[in-house]
């Protein structure tokens, strides 16, 4: 199976590979389920099924107009769940697909999930509010989508350095792996990042927080530039009753790329738990 198809009759481009356990892995944004390939190999290699899809708009799956809101992306991952025949599976989100994860529990009551693991993510709430002071002014996120449309390629490349801490990281990526990011992003459709942009950074999740009632492991990096840690995996952890912060101590945003040995070790050690 290449595709799923979701109820809207997108189609959705899914990696399955390996057998046993499923293990479900959900990209960041603006990249695509080839950024999980280190990890999905090393899950594969011990002796679970690694599923990776390329979200609606991104990568090599539909690019419909609408579709964005985490609802209806969560209705993604309920197809992708239910056409690959995943059972007692471990939702993994980075970064944007935290989101997913959490609109999933809450909204599909967390059928077929028995873990859940958080990396980088944007959970519980991206927007500074009047009662979420620690959150980003919606300012930022509009500088964010005038730099898309003004010049996609040019933001890219800056955002990237930051997404990987190349300027400040003691053990900075590749230029290679920089231009190879860039790429992927640029294979999503310019509405499907910024309906995207929008969605991550105006959800509220606090309320999904709730519904993980399975064991559930977040990992953030101490200097993520991107999705900073008090303000997103400090404050989710302590609303997951059943949930385990592991932090990164100077790790950037990208840890599966600069930290790929380390998270990866730790991920097949929460599913041999």
């Amino acid at each position: 199976m290449h595709h799923v198809t979701a109820t809207d009759k997108s189609r959705l481009y899914v990696k399955d590979w390996g057998s046993g356990r499923p293990v479900i892995l959900i990209h960041g944004w603006p990249l695509s389920a080839d950024s999980w390939d280190d990890q999905a190999m090393a899950i594969a290699n011990a002796g679970h099924r690694a599923i990776a899809y390329d979200r609606r708009g991104f990568g090599r799956s539909s690019q419909p107009w609408t579709g964005y809101d985490y609802d209806t992306l969560a209705d993604d991952l309920a197809a992708v769940i239910e056409q690959t025949g995943a059972q007692d599976a471990v939702l993994v989100g980075f970064s944007m697909g935290g989101g997913e994860v959490a609109r999933y529990m809450s909204r599909h009551g967390g059928k077929s999930v028995a873990q859940a693991v958080l990396i980088s993510s944007v959970l519980p709430f991206r927007l500074k509010t009047a009662d979420n002071p620690a959150g980003t002014e919606q300012a930022a996120f509009d500088k964010t989508a005038l730099a898309l449309n003004e010049d996609r390629p040019a933001f890219l490349a800056g955002f990237f350095r930051t997404f990987f801490g190349a300027d400040t990281a003691q053990d900075p990526v590749s230029d290679e792996l920089l231009a190879w990011a860039r790429s992927v992003a640029m294979q999503a459709s310019l509405k499907a990042t910024l309906e995207c942009l929008k969605s991550f950074s105006s959800t509220d999740f606090r309320s999904d927080l709730s519904a993980f009632d399975v064991p559930t492991l977040i990992i953030h990096g101490t200097e993520d530039k991107t999705v900073p840690i008090d303000a997103s995996s400090r404050a989710a952890a302590k609303g997951i009753q059943h949930g385990t912060l592991v932090e990164y101590d100077g790790a950037p945003h990208g840890v599966f790329a600069t930290h790929k040995r380390r998270l990866t070790q730790d991920l097949i050690d929460f599913l041999g738990r």
